[in-house]
């Protein structure tokens, strides 16, 4: 509840019941004036931050320390004490993939301006060649080394910088260098040689990028592209990993939607795990501490005990939920974890698959 005085018009603003007191007995909205200075707006994003904040910071406490518990509290009812499930999943997806996109974890994710956008990681190495290059032009200048060693280096330099712009597209590679040498190609081949049209079409899209971009031009833009998509990817995955489930657990005892909140919960934890490593990883970049070996170290445990905590995590929060016991839960467990592991391959190719066809 605000601070702000009672507005002397007694017409509710949202549905205009008359309100005799602080809240409409209709819609429950509070009679305040809408119109605030910036102190106002200040103070109320505090105090919803504070309201916010009690349900929140007990989820979360419950959603980490107390796997499969919070999901059974909140279909036993218990729903004002924690946040929504799919608000909290909003809620921790947008802020850990924000953090991912703002953070640089690593120098190979920081710009620099040199014309052209370049990671600044990369800026060394092409200096390196060409100095390399001009180290060996020098050398046979002053006689230092021979014209036939001169050549043979430089020659070695230039593979070097060719192979590293060179980057292979994968299936989808082919000896034509323009979509016309490769239609061409096929109308050249006999009918039961041709590849199937599924094929063509990548082929020919492979075509295209590569005369368009150089190869680390093009795979930077499948990652970033492919890194943009990944919240719609898990977003999607979400009810296939509900539905696998629902066919191992009892259709009487739990309904779909049961797994679905069991699921929201579980990938909420998952995206907050992924959210500690990288805000972990960010602080030792920005600080400069990941050159010394015992940050290193630290680091390491640190993920390393992230990673496990995520892979036991599900086995006590199904234990808890389902109410299975120990030793049918780990194994159950553990095939739904090579399901899901064959499932998600599926996906990401797929996904990967429509990113590649999507590069413009």
């Amino acid at each position: 509840m605000s601070k702000a005085p009672v507005r002397t018009d007694k017409t509710c603003l949202n549905c205009r019941h008359v309100v005799e007191n602080r809240f409409c007995p209709n819609c429950g909205q509070e009679n305040v004036s809408v119109r605030k200075n910036f102190y106002h707006l200040f103070v109320h994003f505090f105090e919803d931050l504070t309201h916010y904040e009690n349900a929140f910071w007990r989820t979360i406490k419950n959603l980490i320390t107390k796997p499969g518990s919070l999901t059974s509290e909140y279909l036993s009812g218990k729903r004002m004490s924690y946040l929504a499930p799919i608000r909290l999943y909003i809620f921790i997806s947008f802020v850990t993939f924000l953090s991912i996109n703002l953070l640089p974890a690593d120098s190979e994710a920081v710009t620099v301006d040199t014309g052209k956008q370049t990671k600044a990681g990369k800026i060394d190495v092409e200096t390196a060649k060409k100095n390399a290059h001009n180290l060996v032009s020098d050398l046979a200048k002053d006689n230092k080394i021979g014209k036939k060693e001169a050549d043979s280096l430089k020659n070695f330099i230039a593979s070097v910088r060719k192979s590293d712009d060179d980057i292979s597209v994968g299936f989808f590679r082919d000896e034509a260098k323009t979509l016309e040498e490769y239609d061409e190609k096929i109308k050249k081949m006999p009918e039961a040689e041709k590849p199937p049209a599924i094929e063509q079409m990548f082929v020919r899209k492979s075509i295209e990028l590569n005369n368009r971009y150089t190869g680390r031009e093009l795979q930077e833009r499948f990652f970033e592209t492919f890194k943009h998509n990944l919240p719609k990817v898990l977003f999607i995955y979400m009810p296939l990993f509900a539905f696998i489930l629902w066919i191992f657990e009892s259709k009487k005892k739990y309904y779909y939607f049961d797994h679905g909140i069991f699921t929201l919960h579980y990938f909420s934890f998952l995206l907050l795990m992924l959210l500690l490593e990288h805000l972990f990883s960010w602080f030792f970049f920005v600080t400069g501490l990941e050159g010394y070996t015992a940050v290193e170290v630290i680091y390491s445990i640190f993920v390393l005990g992230l990673l496990l905590y995520s892979f036991y995590y599900f086995f006590p929060a199904h234990h808890r939920f389902y109410k299975t016991e120990r030793v049918i839960t780990f194994f159950k467990g553990i095939f739904i974890f090579m399901i899901n592991c064959f499932l998600i391959i599926l996906v990401l190719t797929g996904m990967a698959l429509y990113t590649f066809y999507n590069i413009k």
